[in-house]
Protein backbone atom coordinates (compact mmCIF):
# COMPACT_ATOMS: atom_id res chain seq x y z
CA UNK A 1 0.00 0.00 0.00
CA UNK A 2 1.26 3.31 -1.10
CA UNK A 3 2.13 5.72 1.64
CA UNK A 4 0.02 8.66 1.80
CA UNK A 5 1.15 12.10 0.80
CA UNK A 6 1.60 14.60 3.51
CA UNK A 7 3.86 18.10 2.87
CA UNK A 8 3.74 20.85 4.53
CA UNK A 9 4.53 24.78 4.43
CA UNK A 10 6.73 26.23 7.18
CA UNK A 11 7.78 29.92 6.95
CA UNK A 12 9.32 31.91 9.72
CA UNK A 13 7.08 34.67 10.87
CA UNK A 14 9.11 37.08 10.72
CA UNK A 15 7.13 39.34 8.03
CA UNK A 16 4.36 38.77 5.74
CA UNK A 17 3.62 36.14 3.52
CA UNK A 18 5.85 36.71 0.58
CA UNK A 19 4.72 35.97 -2.77
CA UNK A 20 7.40 33.27 -3.28
CA UNK A 21 6.28 31.60 0.10
CA UNK A 22 2.34 31.79 -1.42
CA UNK A 23 3.64 30.27 -4.48
CA UNK A 24 5.68 27.22 -2.30
CA UNK A 25 2.12 26.88 0.06
CA UNK A 26 0.34 26.65 -3.13
CA UNK A 27 2.54 23.60 -4.80
CA UNK A 28 2.40 22.22 -1.48
CA UNK A 29 -1.41 22.46 -1.68
CA UNK A 30 -1.90 21.21 -5.23
CA UNK A 31 0.17 18.80 -4.44
CA UNK A 32 -1.07 17.28 -1.22
CA UNK A 33 -4.82 17.96 -2.38
CA UNK A 34 -4.72 16.47 -6.21
CA UNK A 35 -3.28 12.95 -4.09
CA UNK A 36 -6.03 12.59 -0.79
CA UNK A 37 -3.03 13.54 1.04
CA UNK A 38 -2.80 16.25 4.02
CA UNK A 39 -0.96 19.32 3.65
CA UNK A 40 0.47 20.71 7.44
CA UNK A 41 1.38 24.43 8.38
CA UNK A 42 4.18 24.76 10.57
CA UNK A 43 5.47 28.23 11.76
CA UNK A 44 9.53 28.17 12.21
CA UNK A 45 9.60 30.45 15.60
CA UNK A 46 12.68 29.58 16.49
CA UNK A 47 14.35 32.80 15.97
CA UNK A 48 12.76 34.66 19.12
CA UNK A 49 14.49 37.66 18.39
CA UNK A 50 13.31 38.13 15.15
CA UNK A 51 10.14 36.34 15.56
CA UNK A 52 6.54 38.86 15.90
CA UNK A 53 2.81 37.57 16.67
CA UNK A 54 2.00 40.18 14.11
CA UNK A 55 4.08 38.30 11.61
CA UNK A 56 1.97 35.20 12.15
CA UNK A 57 -1.27 36.60 11.65
CA UNK A 58 -0.23 38.19 8.44
CA UNK A 59 1.09 34.56 7.11
CA UNK A 60 -2.31 32.79 8.26
CA UNK A 61 -4.27 35.64 6.29
CA UNK A 62 -2.62 35.83 3.61
CA UNK A 63 -3.38 31.91 3.45
CA UNK A 64 -7.07 32.28 4.40
CA UNK A 65 -7.06 34.63 1.63
CA UNK A 66 -5.46 32.60 -1.37
CA UNK A 67 -7.99 29.74 0.22
CA UNK A 68 -5.10 27.52 1.20
CA UNK A 69 -6.36 25.55 3.92
CA UNK A 70 -4.13 23.23 5.86
CA UNK A 71 -4.89 19.91 7.79
CA UNK A 72 -4.74 19.88 11.90
CA UNK A 73 -3.32 22.80 14.11
CA UNK A 74 -0.65 25.32 13.17
CA UNK A 75 2.33 23.95 14.55
CA UNK A 76 4.94 26.03 16.58
CA UNK A 77 8.95 25.19 16.16
CA UNK A 78 9.77 27.02 19.17
CA UNK A 79 7.50 24.92 21.13
CA UNK A 80 8.80 21.08 19.73
CA UNK A 81 12.56 22.57 21.14
CA UNK A 82 12.35 19.84 23.83
CA UNK A 83 11.50 17.27 21.76
CA UNK A 84 14.34 18.70 19.10
CA UNK A 85 16.48 18.52 22.21
CA UNK A 86 15.92 14.94 22.81
CA UNK A 87 16.99 13.26 19.31
CA UNK A 88 20.38 15.30 19.54
CA UNK A 89 20.95 13.84 23.23
CA UNK A 90 19.88 10.59 21.33
CA UNK A 91 22.47 10.44 18.77
CA UNK A 92 25.03 11.66 21.26
CA UNK A 93 24.07 8.99 23.45
CA UNK A 94 24.68 6.30 20.74
CA UNK A 95 27.99 7.58 19.62
CA UNK A 96 26.64 9.80 16.45
CA UNK A 97 27.08 13.00 17.56
CA UNK A 98 29.74 14.64 20.30
CA UNK A 99 30.46 17.22 22.71
CA UNK A 100 32.81 19.66 21.16
CA UNK A 101 34.66 21.98 23.90
CA UNK A 102 35.87 24.74 21.37
CA UNK A 103 35.49 27.88 22.01
CA UNK A 104 34.50 30.40 19.19
CA UNK A 105 38.06 31.80 19.67
CA UNK A 106 39.30 28.93 18.71
CA UNK A 107 37.34 28.03 16.15
CA UNK A 108 38.24 31.35 14.51
CA UNK A 109 41.85 31.25 14.41
CA UNK A 110 41.50 27.81 12.96
CA UNK A 111 39.70 29.28 10.18
CA UNK A 112 42.25 32.11 9.95
CA UNK A 113 44.59 30.24 10.06
CA UNK A 114 43.04 27.75 7.22
CA UNK A 115 42.18 30.73 4.65
CA UNK A 116 46.12 32.16 5.09
CA UNK A 117 47.36 28.69 4.11
CA UNK A 118 45.20 28.18 1.47
CA UNK A 119 43.18 24.97 3.06
CA UNK A 120 39.30 24.87 3.41
CA UNK A 121 38.18 26.45 6.30
CA UNK A 122 35.66 23.98 6.64
CA UNK A 123 36.01 23.33 10.67
CA UNK A 124 38.09 19.95 11.99
CA UNK A 125 37.13 19.61 16.09
CA UNK A 126 39.48 18.02 18.03
CA UNK A 127 36.79 16.58 20.04
CA UNK A 128 35.30 14.75 17.27
CA UNK A 129 37.40 11.13 18.39
CA UNK A 130 38.91 12.08 21.94
CA UNK A 131 38.19 10.23 25.09
CA UNK A 132 35.53 11.16 27.08
CA UNK A 133 37.67 10.99 30.19
CA UNK A 134 39.64 13.79 28.54
CA UNK A 135 36.48 16.13 28.84
CA UNK A 136 36.76 19.40 30.76
CA UNK A 137 33.71 20.54 32.92
CA UNK A 138 33.44 23.32 30.27
CA UNK A 139 30.19 24.67 28.25
CA UNK A 140 29.80 22.29 24.89
CA UNK A 141 28.06 22.07 21.71
CA UNK A 142 26.40 19.12 19.98
CA UNK A 143 27.91 18.01 16.76
CA UNK A 144 27.16 15.38 14.65
CA UNK A 145 29.42 13.04 13.05
CA UNK A 146 29.55 13.74 8.77
CA UNK A 147 30.62 11.48 6.76
CA UNK A 148 34.19 12.14 5.66
CA UNK A 149 34.66 10.23 2.48
CA UNK A 150 32.12 9.61 -0.58
CA UNK A 151 29.51 11.80 -1.42
CA UNK A 152 26.23 12.38 -0.34
CA UNK A 153 23.23 12.53 -3.46
CA UNK A 154 20.17 14.52 -3.35
CA UNK A 155 17.57 13.09 -5.41
CA UNK A 156 15.35 15.87 -6.49
CA UNK A 157 12.48 15.72 -8.16
CA UNK A 158 12.65 19.35 -9.75
CA UNK A 159 16.49 19.57 -9.74
CA UNK A 160 17.85 16.05 -10.77
CA UNK A 161 20.79 13.94 -9.20
CA UNK A 162 22.92 16.70 -7.05
CA UNK A 163 25.80 14.88 -5.72
CA UNK A 164 27.71 16.87 -2.77
CA UNK A 165 31.17 15.41 -1.49
CA UNK A 166 31.59 14.82 2.21
CA UNK A 167 34.57 16.58 1.82
CA UNK A 168 32.15 19.76 1.96
CA UNK A 169 30.42 18.73 4.88
CA UNK A 170 31.15 19.88 8.64
CA UNK A 171 30.13 18.54 11.52
CA UNK A 172 27.12 20.46 12.12
CA UNK A 173 26.30 22.08 15.73
CA UNK A 174 22.92 20.60 16.82
CA UNK A 175 22.60 21.49 20.25
CA UNK A 176 24.24 25.23 21.21
CA UNK A 177 25.85 25.42 24.51
CA UNK A 178 22.78 26.63 25.87
CA UNK A 179 21.32 23.72 25.10
CA UNK A 180 18.90 24.96 22.61
CA UNK A 181 18.44 22.99 19.34
CA UNK A 182 19.57 24.76 15.73
CA UNK A 183 17.28 25.43 13.23
CA UNK A 184 18.47 22.53 10.44
CA UNK A 185 17.96 19.93 13.25
CA UNK A 186 14.04 21.20 14.10
CA UNK A 187 13.72 21.06 10.70
CA UNK A 188 14.13 17.60 10.13
CA UNK A 189 12.78 16.53 13.92
CA UNK A 190 9.50 18.33 13.01
CA UNK A 191 9.55 17.17 9.30
CA UNK A 192 9.56 13.17 10.50
CA UNK A 193 7.65 13.54 13.50
CA UNK A 194 4.83 15.71 11.33
CA UNK A 195 4.86 12.74 8.88
CA UNK A 196 6.12 14.58 6.29
CA UNK A 197 6.58 12.65 2.79
CA UNK A 198 7.67 15.17 0.05
CA UNK A 199 9.16 18.55 0.84
CA UNK A 200 8.53 21.27 -1.04
CA UNK A 201 10.54 24.19 -1.02
CA UNK A 202 12.91 27.24 -2.48
CA UNK A 203 15.99 26.21 -4.14
CA UNK A 204 18.02 28.47 -1.70
CA UNK A 205 17.46 25.66 0.58
CA UNK A 206 18.65 23.31 -1.70
CA UNK A 207 22.23 23.03 0.19
CA UNK A 208 20.37 22.42 3.64
CA UNK A 209 19.14 19.54 2.03
CA UNK A 210 22.62 17.38 2.23
CA UNK A 211 23.17 18.31 5.78
CA UNK A 212 19.57 17.29 7.07
CA UNK A 213 20.52 14.30 5.28
CA UNK A 214 22.78 13.83 7.87
CA UNK A 215 20.56 13.56 10.41
CA UNK A 216 18.06 11.70 8.70
CA UNK A 217 20.72 9.01 8.21
CA UNK A 218 22.14 9.21 11.51
CA UNK A 219 18.34 8.34 13.28
CA UNK A 220 17.12 5.58 10.55
CA UNK A 221 14.71 7.99 8.93
CA UNK A 222 13.70 7.89 5.96
CA UNK A 223 14.30 10.19 3.56
CA UNK A 224 11.44 12.48 2.19
CA UNK A 225 10.84 13.12 -1.48
CA UNK A 226 12.98 16.52 -2.41
CA UNK A 227 11.47 19.10 -4.87
CA UNK A 228 13.51 22.22 -4.64
CA UNK A 229 11.62 24.94 -6.93
CA UNK A 230 13.28 27.86 -8.52
CA UNK A 231 12.71 31.35 -6.81
CA UNK A 232 10.91 34.15 -8.72
CA UNK A 233 12.57 37.00 -10.36
CA UNK A 234 11.22 40.05 -11.79
CA UNK A 235 10.68 41.10 -15.00
CA UNK A 236 14.26 42.11 -14.72
CA UNK A 237 15.44 39.20 -14.39
CA UNK A 238 16.85 39.77 -10.89
CA UNK A 239 15.56 38.21 -7.37
CA UNK A 240 11.90 39.60 -6.60
CA UNK A 241 12.71 42.07 -4.63
CA UNK A 242 10.61 44.99 -2.72
CA UNK A 243 11.72 47.33 -5.81
CA UNK A 244 9.42 45.24 -8.18
CA UNK A 245 6.28 46.42 -6.05
CA UNK A 246 3.73 44.78 -3.98
CA UNK A 247 5.59 41.47 -2.53
CA UNK A 248 3.03 40.56 0.68
CA UNK A 249 0.08 38.39 -0.61
CA UNK A 250 -2.60 40.63 1.34
CA UNK A 251 -1.13 43.67 -0.64
CA UNK A 252 -2.18 41.88 -4.02
CA UNK A 253 -5.53 41.61 -2.06
CA UNK A 254 -5.38 45.02 -1.01
CA UNK A 255 -4.63 46.01 -4.60
CA UNK A 256 -7.45 44.25 -6.33
CA UNK A 257 -6.56 40.87 -7.75
CA UNK A 258 -9.10 37.59 -6.85
CA UNK A 259 -7.77 34.96 -5.09
CA UNK A 260 -8.69 32.04 -7.58
CA UNK A 261 -6.84 34.31 -10.18
CA UNK A 262 -3.88 34.82 -7.81
CA UNK A 263 -3.78 30.96 -7.34
CA UNK A 264 -4.01 30.19 -11.16
CA UNK A 265 -1.29 32.61 -11.80
CA UNK A 266 0.79 31.60 -8.97
CA UNK A 267 0.53 28.01 -10.21
CA UNK A 268 1.77 28.98 -13.82
CA UNK A 269 4.53 30.48 -12.14
CA UNK A 270 7.35 28.60 -12.77
CA UNK A 271 5.01 24.89 -13.39
CA UNK A 272 3.14 23.95 -16.62
CA UNK A 273 0.89 21.22 -18.32
CA UNK A 274 1.07 21.58 -21.81
CA UNK A 275 -0.31 24.93 -23.15
CA UNK A 276 -3.25 25.40 -20.73
CA UNK A 277 -2.83 28.75 -18.93
CA UNK A 278 -6.33 29.54 -17.72
CA UNK A 279 -8.00 26.93 -15.41
CA UNK A 280 -9.75 26.14 -12.14
CA UNK A 281 -8.94 24.41 -8.80
CA UNK A 282 -10.04 21.45 -9.63
CA UNK A 283 -7.79 21.23 -12.82
CA UNK A 284 -4.88 21.96 -10.72
CA UNK A 285 -5.36 19.76 -8.06
CA UNK A 286 -5.72 17.00 -11.08
CA UNK A 287 -3.03 18.55 -13.07
CA UNK A 288 -0.01 19.67 -10.91
CA UNK A 289 3.23 17.21 -11.11
CA UNK A 290 6.32 17.73 -9.61
CA UNK A 291 7.51 16.77 -13.67
CA UNK A 292 5.91 19.95 -14.35
CA UNK A 293 7.99 22.20 -12.59
CA UNK A 294 11.01 23.95 -14.33
CA UNK A 295 14.23 24.35 -13.15
CA UNK A 296 14.63 28.01 -14.72
CA UNK A 297 13.64 31.20 -12.21
CA UNK A 298 10.07 32.31 -13.28
CA UNK A 299 9.82 36.42 -13.91
CA UNK A 300 6.57 37.59 -12.25
CA UNK A 301 4.53 39.64 -15.06
CA UNK A 302 2.00 41.63 -13.67
CA UNK A 303 0.30 41.89 -16.86
CA UNK A 304 -0.28 37.75 -17.37
CA UNK A 305 -1.63 38.51 -13.26
CA UNK A 306 -4.37 40.75 -14.77
CA UNK A 307 -5.15 39.16 -17.66
CA UNK A 308 -5.86 35.52 -16.02
CA UNK A 309 -7.49 37.55 -12.85
CA UNK A 310 -10.06 39.43 -15.71
CA UNK A 311 -10.84 35.53 -16.87
CA UNK A 312 -11.55 34.19 -13.34
CA UNK A 313 -13.89 37.38 -12.92
CA UNK A 314 -15.55 36.74 -15.90
CA UNK A 315 -16.71 33.38 -14.67
CA UNK A 316 -17.45 33.84 -10.97
CA UNK A 317 -20.35 33.44 -8.99
CA UNK A 318 -22.39 36.64 -9.03
CA UNK A 319 -22.66 36.29 -5.14
CA UNK A 320 -19.20 34.67 -4.51
CA UNK A 321 -17.96 37.82 -6.32
CA UNK A 322 -19.58 40.18 -3.95
CA UNK A 323 -18.61 38.56 -0.91
CA UNK A 324 -14.62 38.64 -2.37
CA UNK A 325 -15.27 42.43 -3.11
CA UNK A 326 -16.21 42.98 0.01
CA UNK A 327 -12.87 41.20 1.65
CA UNK A 328 -10.86 43.74 -1.06
CA UNK A 329 -12.44 46.52 -0.11
CA UNK A 330 -11.43 45.54 4.04
CA UNK A 331 -8.38 45.48 2.79
CA UNK A 332 -7.28 47.85 1.20
CA UNK A 333 -9.26 50.41 4.27
CA UNK A 334 -11.99 51.54 2.02
CA UNK A 335 -15.59 52.12 3.14
CA UNK A 336 -17.72 48.92 3.30
CA UNK A 337 -21.06 48.21 0.92
CA UNK A 338 -24.52 49.15 2.51
CA UNK A 339 -26.50 46.15 2.30
CA UNK A 340 -28.60 47.99 -0.69
CA UNK A 341 -25.08 48.80 -2.65
CA UNK A 342 -24.01 44.88 -2.36
CA UNK A 343 -27.62 43.82 -3.56
CA UNK A 344 -27.31 46.62 -6.43
CA UNK A 345 -23.77 45.36 -7.04
CA UNK A 346 -25.19 41.64 -7.17
CA UNK A 347 -28.00 42.46 -9.52
CA UNK A 348 -25.32 44.29 -12.07
CA UNK A 349 -22.61 41.87 -12.14
CA UNK A 350 -23.85 40.23 -15.17
CA UNK A 351 -22.95 43.44 -17.33
CA UNK A 352 -19.76 44.38 -15.20
CA UNK A 353 -17.47 40.86 -15.06
CA UNK A 354 -16.82 40.41 -18.67
CA UNK A 355 -14.25 43.32 -18.91
CA UNK A 356 -12.58 43.90 -15.68
CA UNK A 357 -9.63 42.67 -14.74
CA UNK A 358 -9.38 43.54 -11.13
CA UNK A 359 -11.82 44.55 -8.13
CA UNK A 360 -11.24 48.30 -8.45
CA UNK A 361 -11.58 48.28 -11.91
CA UNK A 362 -15.11 46.51 -11.68
CA UNK A 363 -15.86 48.97 -9.23
CA UNK A 364 -15.33 51.90 -11.12
CA UNK A 365 -18.01 50.28 -14.35
CA UNK A 366 -20.54 49.54 -11.12
CA UNK A 367 -20.51 53.51 -9.91
CA UNK A 368 -23.60 54.06 -11.29
CA UNK A 369 -25.38 51.29 -8.85
CA UNK A 370 -23.16 52.28 -5.71
CA UNK A 371 -23.98 55.88 -5.74
CA UNK A 372 -27.25 57.66 -4.31
CA UNK A 373 -28.80 60.84 -5.91
CA UNK A 374 -28.49 63.18 -6.37
CA UNK A 375 -25.65 61.64 -9.06
CA UNK A 376 -23.05 64.39 -9.58
CA UNK A 377 -21.00 64.04 -13.56
CA UNK A 378 -17.36 63.93 -13.51
CA UNK A 379 -15.89 66.70 -16.25
CA UNK A 380 -16.43 64.35 -19.04
CA UNK A 381 -19.75 63.53 -17.95
CA UNK A 382 -20.75 67.18 -17.65
CA UNK A 383 -20.20 67.94 -20.91
CA UNK A 384 -22.61 65.65 -22.15
CA UNK A 385 -25.74 67.51 -20.32
CA UNK A 386 -25.73 71.71 -21.95
CA UNK A 387 -28.91 72.94 -22.62
CA UNK A 388 -29.79 71.12 -25.29
CA UNK A 389 -29.19 67.55 -23.89
CA UNK A 390 -31.22 68.79 -20.66
CA UNK A 391 -34.21 69.61 -22.78
CA UNK A 392 -34.18 66.72 -24.80
CA UNK A 393 -33.86 64.45 -21.09
CA UNK A 394 -36.97 67.01 -19.69
CA UNK A 395 -38.88 65.71 -22.49
CA UNK A 396 -38.13 62.04 -22.40
CA UNK A 397 -38.99 61.25 -19.03
CA UNK A 398 -42.35 61.86 -18.95
CA UNK A 399 -42.47 59.41 -22.17
CA UNK A 400 -40.88 56.64 -20.25
CA UNK A 401 -43.56 56.90 -17.09
CA UNK A 402 -45.64 54.22 -18.72
CA UNK A 403 -43.51 52.06 -20.85
CA UNK A 404 -42.82 48.57 -19.63
CA UNK A 405 -39.61 48.13 -18.04
CA UNK A 406 -37.42 45.39 -19.92
CA UNK A 407 -34.85 45.64 -22.61
CA UNK A 408 -37.33 44.88 -25.40
CA UNK A 409 -39.58 47.66 -24.42
CA UNK A 410 -36.79 50.77 -23.62
CA UNK A 411 -35.13 49.53 -26.58
CA UNK A 412 -38.25 50.54 -28.84
CA UNK A 413 -39.03 53.38 -26.63
CA UNK A 414 -35.21 55.50 -27.10
CA UNK A 415 -34.60 54.32 -30.63
CA UNK A 416 -38.37 55.31 -31.61
CA UNK A 417 -37.44 58.84 -29.06
CA UNK A 418 -34.06 59.55 -31.31
CA UNK A 419 -36.00 58.88 -35.20
CA UNK A 420 -38.86 61.36 -33.96
CA UNK A 421 -35.80 64.00 -33.54
CA UNK A 422 -34.04 62.82 -36.76
CA UNK A 423 -30.66 61.74 -35.07
CA UNK A 424 -29.91 57.97 -33.90
CA UNK A 425 -30.11 56.45 -30.56
CA UNK A 426 -25.91 56.72 -30.01
CA UNK A 427 -26.38 60.95 -30.08
CA UNK A 428 -29.25 60.03 -26.99
CA UNK A 429 -26.41 57.58 -25.13
CA UNK A 430 -24.10 59.79 -23.74
CA UNK A 431 -26.83 62.07 -22.23
CA UNK A 432 -28.21 58.93 -20.41
CA UNK A 433 -25.03 57.91 -19.67
CA UNK A 434 -24.53 61.21 -17.62
CA UNK A 435 -27.43 61.53 -16.14
CA UNK A 436 -27.62 57.74 -15.16
CA UNK A 437 -23.74 57.17 -14.19
CA UNK A 438 -22.07 60.45 -13.63
CA UNK A 439 -19.98 59.19 -16.09
CA UNK A 440 -19.26 58.12 -19.56
CA UNK A 441 -17.75 54.82 -19.24
CA UNK A 442 -20.43 52.72 -17.98
CA UNK A 443 -22.36 49.53 -19.12
CA UNK A 444 -25.09 49.88 -21.54
CA UNK A 445 -28.22 52.28 -21.19
CA UNK A 446 -30.20 49.48 -21.12
CA UNK A 447 -28.45 47.34 -18.52
CA UNK A 448 -28.33 50.37 -15.91
CA UNK A 449 -32.13 51.20 -16.28
CA UNK A 450 -32.91 47.86 -15.99
CA UNK A 451 -30.74 47.41 -13.16
CA UNK A 452 -31.63 50.87 -10.88
CA UNK A 453 -35.15 50.00 -11.95
CA UNK A 454 -38.15 52.25 -13.37
CA UNK A 455 -38.20 54.83 -10.14
CA UNK A 456 -34.75 54.73 -9.73
CA UNK A 457 -33.70 56.04 -13.22
CA UNK A 458 -36.55 58.49 -14.02
CA UNK A 459 -35.52 60.24 -11.17
CA UNK A 460 -32.04 60.40 -12.30
CA UNK A 461 -33.06 61.59 -15.07
CA UNK A 462 -35.56 64.47 -14.04
CA UNK A 463 -32.43 65.27 -12.08
CA UNK A 464 -30.27 65.73 -14.59
CA UNK A 465 -32.98 67.72 -16.41
CA UNK A 466 -33.36 70.22 -13.95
Amino acid sequence: MTQPVVTRFAPSPTGYLHIGGARTALFSWLYARGRGGKFLLRIEDTDRVRYTPEATDAILQGLAWLGLDHDGDVVSQFENAARHAEVALELLAAGKAYKCFASQEEIAEFRDTAKAEGRSTLYHSPWRDADPSTHPDAPYVVRIKAPQTGETIIHDRVQGDVKIGNDQLDDMVLLRSDGTPVYMLAVVVDDHDMGVTHVIRGDDHLNNAARQMMIYHAMGWDVPVWAHIPLIHGPDGKKLSKRHGALGAQEYQAMGYPAAGMRNYLARLGWSHGDDEFFTDEQAKEWFDLDGIRKSPAQFDLKKLENICGQHIAVADDAALRHEIEGYLAAAGLPALTSQQGDGLERAMYCLKERAKTFPELLEKAEFVLASRPIVPDEKAAKNLDDVSRGILSELTPQLQNVNWDRETLEEALNGFAAAHDTKFGKLAGPLRSALAGRTATPSVFDMMLILGRDESLARLQDAAN
